[in-house]
């Protein structure tokens, strides 16, 4: 994550969760703090998992006190281990108090989804599938989300609206028709957009083939329907399946024959990485 990014738009997520958390002052610190002093504390993994969003967590820091200075024994991407120290932070303590838990909420939620979906990719080694992750995120997390999707080894799917063309049912209904639907997609669309098409049923997926869909999804089909579907399509469009992935299930989707596998559940299910900062003292 480059410095731009950070400042275009991941700062003001970032000072709107500050400011959340610090209405008018932070009345604890203020109390036990109320002179700047340089002081140290200890980031902690209590977990085994992946982690991601360290120069989230720091920005958090630096935010509140630009002096302030890190020492990172891991990077976004390492596996790190239940009672691992990944970093000390050294500034003005009240920075380190006021920031503290802010930072830990970004860095916890992104470790999580990461560590998630590493687990997840892990399953599907050997086959050639893909897993994507989907928009079911948390509102004005996506792009921190999808970010530790990719450190934890998934791929992206459409970032927003506006990234790709994706016909969903009641697009199709809207439409009249799955062929209506495509047509109207490519008159309509730049020639640099694909069209993927959301497929129920196995007339669809004919209709949508014969339509000139770039990919084709089958949501919640049975297994047998989507490896029906897959000979049906015999390489005339990408393929990928979706509806209800989780980790619990999706070995059992590795011999359908798709080139992608979607789920939501990356970013809506993943549980925390639980890490926390300790042994703050003063320098």
């Amino acid at each position: 994550m480059n410095s731009i990014t950070m400042k275009l738009h991941v700062d003001p997520i970032l000072m709107m969760a500050l400011q959340e958390d610090i209405s008018s002052e932070d009345v604890s610190t203020n109390a036990v703090m109320p002179e700047a002093c340089l002081g140290e504390v200890e980031l902690l993994s209590k977990a085994d998992g992946v982690i991601a969003g360290l120069p989230v967590f720091a920005r958090v820091f630096t935010l509140l006190d630009e002096e302030t200075d890190f020492t990172f024994y891991v990077k976004d991407g390492d596996r790190v281990s239940k009672g691992q120290k990944l970093a000390v932070i050294r500034g003005d303590i009240r920075a380190l108090l006021s920031g503290e838990r802010v930072a830990l909420n970004y860095l916890q939620r992104l470790s999580g989804v990461a560590t998630y979906t590493n687990r997840v990719v892990k399953l599907l080694e050997g086959s050639g599938i893909k897993l994507l992750d989907t928009r079911k995120t948390t509102p004005n997390m996506r792009l921190l989300e999808k970010y530790a999707v990719t450190v934890g080894g998934g791929c992206n799917h459409r970032y927003n609206l506006s990234d790709g063309i994706l016909l969903k049912d009641n697009h199709i209904g809207a439409a009249g028709s799955v062929a209506k639907a495509v047509a109207m997609a490519k008159a309509y669309a730049p020639f640099v957009r694909k069209i993927e098409v959301e497929t129920e049923t196995l007339d669809m997926v004919r209709e949508a083939v014969e339509a000139g869909a770039d990919i084709i999804m089958f949501d919640n089909m049975t297994h047998d329907m989507m490896k029906e579907a897959v000979a049906i399509i015999n390489g005339r469009a990408e393929t990928e399946c979706s509806g209800n992935v989780t980790e619990e299930n999706i070995s059992k989707l590795k011999d359908v024959g798709v080139d992608y596998i979607s789920s939501g559940a990356l970013t809506h299910s993943a549980p925390i990485l639980d890490l926390s900062l300790k042994h703050l003292h003063r320098l």
